[in-house]
Formats: C-alpha cells, structure tokens, sequence
C-alpha cells in the first residue's frame, strides 16, 4: 500500500494521542463524584419527602391544638357567664343547683381539654425534633453534594481541559498527513474502538501478536511500506 514514511510515523505519534485521550475518557468516568452526586440527590429526595410527611402531621397537630384553645376560651367566657348568673340569682336556689351542674359539666369538660392539650403539645415537641433531625440531615447532603459538586468541576474540568489540548495538538498533527490515509486509520480506530497501527515485527503483527506465516508474509512485505494484518485488520508498518 504506497504511503510515506514520515506519514506513518507521524500516524504512530497519532496513535499515542489517541491512546492518551482514552485514557483520559477512562479517569473521567471512573471519577467517584458523580456516584457520591447521585447517592446524595436521592438521599436529599428521600429526606424531603420525610419533611413534607413531617410538616402535614404538624400541620394536622396544630390545626387540633387550635381547635383545643378555641373551645377553651368559649368555655372560660361561658363559665364567667354562669357564675355571673350564679351570682345573681340571690335565693333562687333551683336556678343556682342548675346553674352549678352546667358550671360543674364546663369545668369537667375544661380539663378534658386540658389533658388534650397537654398531649398534642407533647405530640407536636415530638414533631418539631423530628422535623429539625431531618431539616439538619438535609443540609448536611446538600453540603456533601455541593462539595463533591465542586470537587467533580475542579477534577473533572481539568482531565477535559487535558483532553482537549490533546485533540487540538492530534488534529493539527492529521492535517500534515495524506488525506486518504487519515480516513483510513480513523475508520479503523472507530471499527476497533482502540489502535489502529501497529508494525510489523519479523513475522508477527506488532499489536495482536499473530503470527504470520509463508505466502501471507511475502505478499504482506510485497505491500510495503504499509499492509493490513490478516488477523486483526489493523494498518501494519512494514519496513
């Protein structure tokens, strides 16, 4: 296969960006912060809908607790409104035996209340340490989130900055080799994901270690200065 010397050697030098810029592919996928990103997005996820559980049941207990302090303070300005009848009433003793009982059923009524209280107060104490444990959890992932954020731009940004120097010195390197022969080895580092180019070394291919015997050999050497290994496809570097 005619191509020039300088040509290939410069494909060679190719390569060795290319195999750079794999390598490089490989650390940044291989970087543990987005892994850490996602653990902590899911756990952000999972802690909010437990804060959004947590603030209806305080929503639920505050709405009783109001509903407690209503009834109570309806029947503080009842139970004053009895005993002023009370009061009032002077001898009327019947209206006074009466006027107790209600009294007696507001009081009674008063301390249910009170017990009521005393139990959603104590349910919502509950809730509101509940409610700050997971509001402290929440910030402590968004901490780690935003940390490894920071970490994945700083290391990641650098590899891809790498990566991309790399590309531009092997892209300015291809425009000084034959056109033809380019499409060649990009066509075959696509198809094999890898090296594209090796040499030919006595009677082995320099990249996938086949051996190649008899009539193969002399019509591979008969293609110099570049063939195709019969094994593996690859361009080989015949000298």
């Amino acid at each position: 296969m005619e191509a020039k010397i300088d040509d290939l050697d410069r494909l060679l030098e190719v390569q060795k960006y290319d195999l750079e810029l794999y390598n490089l592919k490989k650390q940044l996928t291989e970087l543990p912060q987005p892994k850490v990103i996602a653990n902590a997005r899911t756990k952000r996820t999972e802690l909010q809908k437990k804060a959004d559980q947590i603030g209806a049941l305080k929503k639920d207990a505050t709405k009783r607790l109001l509903r407690v302090c209503d009834e109570d303070e309806s029947l503080v300005k009842k139970e004053r409104g009895v005993q002023a009848a009370i009061d009032a009433a002077g001898g009327d003793y019947r209206n006074i035996e009466a006027r107790s009982k209600e009294l007696a059923g507001i009081a009674k009524r008063r301390n249910t209340l009170s017990e009521n209280r005393a139990e959603i107060e104590a349910e919502l104490a509950k809730i509101s340490a509940l409610e700050a444990q997971v509001s402290n959890a929440i910030q402590s992932v968004e901490r780690i989130e935003a940390q490894t954020v920071e970490e994945y731009r700083r290391e990641g940004g650098a590899i891809q900055q790498k990566a991309i120097d790399l590309e531009r010195q092997r892209d300015l390197l291809f425009t000084s080799i034959d056109g033809s022969l380019v499409e060649k080895y990009r066509k075959i580092a696509e198809r094999l994901k890898g090296i594209a180019i090796g040499e030919l070394q006595e009677n082995r291919c320099g990249v996938c270690r086949s051996a190649i015997e008899g009539g193969r050999l002399i019509d591979l050497r008969n293609q110099a200065p570049l063939g195709i290994c019969p094994s593996c496809s690859r361009l080989l570097i015949i000298r």
